[in-house]
């Protein structure tokens, strides 16, 4: 497959970059990486005539502070850097990990940060090669007016397939977007909407240039990752959890978030009702992964059946759980 003709600009700054983008209106798209537009292109799931890169912006690049004052990523920092970061690593050792599930070793010296919470919703239906694609009539999310997965339903339920973004979500995080119209700081939660075509709230012309990491302040984070294989694939379910403790060991306050099984991460927040005030132990754990189980209505539009999809959330967030008591 190849890909279909645009303009590429590079851009040197961050201003020049949001005034180019502007000026070519709605038939523009910035670029990172690539890993997830460049495949969407040939597959002409998108098709803008042109594409600005951010690659070449030093400030998207930084890495600042720390889990005592609080950390800000640049959005074109590589998923790679995400991994070996020594500061990531010593204070939000859960986002260094989670990064380092996605895809595989090449792909993520490519990929970033930014590209990953801001990836494309994916679905059977849609992430297929034209002439598929053309062959059932398209679908609700690019050319067709179906949805394949839910024929009777107005709404696309392609699924929302990031790595980071629950983690993002459970942690409190707010990402920076920069227009020609200023800045505007979100939080995690509030950027994903559960809707599979307008899968963000975020307007085209915005440029995602920082992710704000809260202070840790002795927070235990964790996530886990289903899929098929050991590396490459989407997953098909994600379970973020964040807990707060008190100083008798007992939970504060507690996120669990998951990912893979609807157009947003969805948090349940009778997980963490289930959770606090209490001990970590293994009745209140397996309290909040019934929790999960019970919100957690995936379809069938990714891989495995979706049915066994659903059981699976129970024993991932009792996984996830254990590993927090044994911080």
């Amino acid at each position: 497959m190849r890909l279909p003709k645009f303009n590429y600009r590079v851009p040197k700054t961050v201003s020049d970059a949001v005034k180019i983008m502007a000026d070519s209106g709605p038939d523009a798209m910035f670029v990172a990486g690539g890993t997830d537009l460049y495949p969407n292109m040939k597959r002409r799931q998108q098709t803008p005539k042109a594409v600005i890169s951010v690659m070449r912006l030093a400030e998207l690049h930084q890495i600042r502070g720390d889990g005592a004052e609080g950390l800000v990523i640049g959005a074109s920092v590589s998923l790679t850097d995400i991994c070996e970061s020594p500061i990531i690593n010593r204070d939000y050792p859960a986002v260094a990990r989670a990064a380092r599930l996605i895809s595989t070793p090449i792909l993520r010296n490519m990929g970033t940060i930014g590209g990953n919470l801001l990836l494309d919703t994916r679905c059977n239906y849609y992430d297929q090669n034209y002439e598929w694609r053309k062959g059932i009539n398209f679908c609700l999310k690019k050319d067709g007016d179906t949805c394949w997965v839910a024929p009777s339903s107005p709404k696309c339920w392609a699924v929302q397939s990031s790595d980071l973004a629950p983690l993002m979500v459970a942690l409190g995080a707010r990402l920076k977007l920069h227009s020609t119209l200023g800045d505007r700081l979100v939080d995690a939660a509030g950027l994903y909407n559960n809707d599979g075509i307008d899968y963000l709230h975020k307007r085209p012309d915005e440029l995602l240039t920082e992710i704000h990491l809260p202070p840790m302040n002795g927070a235990r984070a964790v996530y886990k990752k289903l899929r098929r294989r050991g590396s490459f694939d989407f997953p098909v379910l994600g379970v973020a959890a964040v807990i707060h403790m008190n100083g008798d060991e007992t939970i504060h306050s507690a996120r669990l978030v998951l990912g893979g099984i609807a157009p947003a991460p969805i948090e349940v927040p009778e997980a963490g009702n289930a959770l606090t005030g209490c001990s970590l132990d293994p009745e209140r754990i397996h309290a909040a992964a019934e929790a999960c189980y019970v919100k957690a209505r995936p379809l069938d539009n990714t891989d495995f059946v979706m049915g066994w999809r659903k059981q699976m959330t129970r024993p991932f967030v009792v996984r996830a759980l254990e590993e927090l008591s044994r911080h």
